[in-house]
């Protein structure tokens, strides 16, 4: 209708001006198609490590804040952790890293996010999952903190090669 909005009863909703939204529609990765090996990547099909890399997924970090506070502290910390990832890659000559988990592993499949939100729960059956347990599941930021900038990166979950 040119002057409004035409409702179910019949009556006109009159309207200066109209903006239509569908809502929110989480992309997640910025939409890059992964594959490995010539086979397209599904991020649900893999736990997420430390919140910035998919299982079995080589030389990935990604940046996904904390749902419960400050975007840019994650990804703060996140960027550190990188670094130090690189640098240790750079040290010991190896070219390839990734987070193994096992097929046989005994993680619980949790969502990753424990928001209700409707662009959340449309998302679900996309999003990679968090474990119950170890760097597959979600911690807080001073915990993330401490682990990220001392933690050992050769924590026996990261392969280098």
């Amino acid at each position: 209708m040119e002057n409004g909005i035409l409702l179910k009863s019949g009556e006109l909703l009159e309207a200066d001006m109209i903006i239509t939204a569908t809502g929110l529609n989480i992309q997640l990765l910025g939409g890059i198609q992964f594959s490995k090996d010539g086979e397209k990547l599904q991020a649900s099909n893999h736990f997420v490590y430390r919140g910035m890399m998919l299982s079995n997924v080589p030389n990935v970090i990604y940046s996904v804040g904390y749902s419960n506070a400050s975007w840019t502290l994650r990804c703060e910390i996140t960027s550190g952790w990188s670094a130090r990832l690189l640098n240790h890659m750079d040290k010991t000559h190896t070219t390839q890293c990734y987070p193994a988990l096992p097929a046989d592993h005994d993680l619980e499949s949790l969502p990753i996010l424990n928001l209700t939100s409707g662009y959340v729960r449309r998302a679900q059956s996309l999003m990679p999952k968090k474990g119950d347990k170890g760097p597959w599941k979600n911690r807080n930021y001073p915990a993330d903190l401490l682990d990220y900038h001392f933690g050992s990166l050769d924590d026996g979950v990261l392969q280098f090669e």
